[in-house]
């Protein structure tokens, strides 16, 4: 890695700490760098001694810095672009943030959900905590999960586990935070998590946004088991009917993202073919990035060839 980027990183750094408030030492644990190497590497000092002789400090570290306060290293072909969905996404979490609500964000597979989730907390990194459901989670993973990110000793018993989560979260609240839990592709919670959400909607509201943001699934599995009259399944509806947003339809014209490609016939071949903005990514970028290394010129035939898709007839 050249001087000139590393000095980059460290400048970003000094930035990041001052405004979010955060210590070197916070820094150091959410990065994943040793403390010791943040202090030399903000002394503009590079290398260590290490058993009496100087050691360059590795690229590695500086990679988590950079990935910690959103610095790019490496070019980038995919940059953000204000669709429908990423703005509504954006406004609805600071909504939910600065009042406490609760929300639950509905959108398609590959409309930026994820992505969107990803920019706002790297926006408010100090009390904003992202819980991503697995379809083989059930109650106590996802209770681990929140204990991990909010840094709390693991008690033995679920219910205590849930008290010290409330505990944690209205003393950020009371100490000034604005803390918000957003549990990301939440169609896979089960009817026992959806309950635990309820739980602590009820013991949080007002002290802590909650979000739940994930595919029309969650809301078809929601409906399901208020027909069969679920335990505690009509109580949470009741909670987060008025606060559910459906984001918008992808704009499958990708008009925001194909601005720069000039070659007709490829434009109209993603727009045939990607079915949403993370299938564009998959496919544009790679693309991208090996037109650039080859020398060629990006072209429907092009992006066949690297896909291994046969040739027009």
């Amino acid at each position: 890695m050249k001087f000139e980027t590393k000095q980059q990183i460290v400048e970003a750094l000094e930035q990041y700490m001052q405004a979010h408030g955060i210590s070197q030492n916070e820094a150091a644990k959410r990065s994943g760098v040793n403390a010791s190497y943040l202090i030399e590497m903000r002394k503009g000092n590079y290398s260590i001694i290490v058993g009496g002789k100087e050691v360059e400090i590795a690229d590695k570290h500086f990679e988590k810095i950079a990935e910690m306060v959103g610095f790019e290293i490496r070019k980038t072909y995919w940059e953000t672009r204000p669709t429908d969905q990423l703005v509504e996404i954006m406004s609805e979490l600071e909504d939910a943030k600065r009042y406490g609500y609760t929300r639950t964000i509905i959108g398609d597979t590959g409309c930026g959900k994820s992505y969107a989730i990803e920019l706002f907390q790297k926006k408010n990194p100090n009390d904003t905590f992202v819980i991503t459901v697995s379809q083989l989670d059930n109650i106590g993973d996802i209770l681990d999960k929140i204990i991990d990110l909010l840094k709390i000793v693991p008690s033995k018993t679920k219910s205590k586990k849930m008290k010290d989560i409330v505990l944690k979260l209205r003393n950020i609240q009371l100490d000034g935070g604005q803390p918000m839990l957003i549990f990301d592709e939440a169609e896979y919670m089960k009817q026992i998590t959806l309950c635990a959400i309820k739980e602590l909607f009820d013991n949080l509201n007002k002290y802590c946004a909650i979000v739940l943001v994930g595919h029309y699934q969650l809301i078809c599995n929601l409906d399901k088991l208020r027909k069969k009259s679920k335990d505690g399944i009509p109580q949470l509806y009741r909670r987060i009917k008025f606060g559910i947003r459906r984001l918008a339809a992808i704009d499958r014209s990708y008009t925001q993202f194909l601005a720069g490609i000039e070659d007709r016939k490829l434009r109209k071949f993603l727009q045939g073919e990607c079915e949403n903005y993370g299938e564009l990514h998959d496919v544009l970028v790679p693309a991208l990035r090996e037109a650039e290394r080859s020398g060629e010129p990006i072209s429907e035939d092009f992006v066949r060839r690297l896909l291994n898709m046969p040739k027009r007839g």
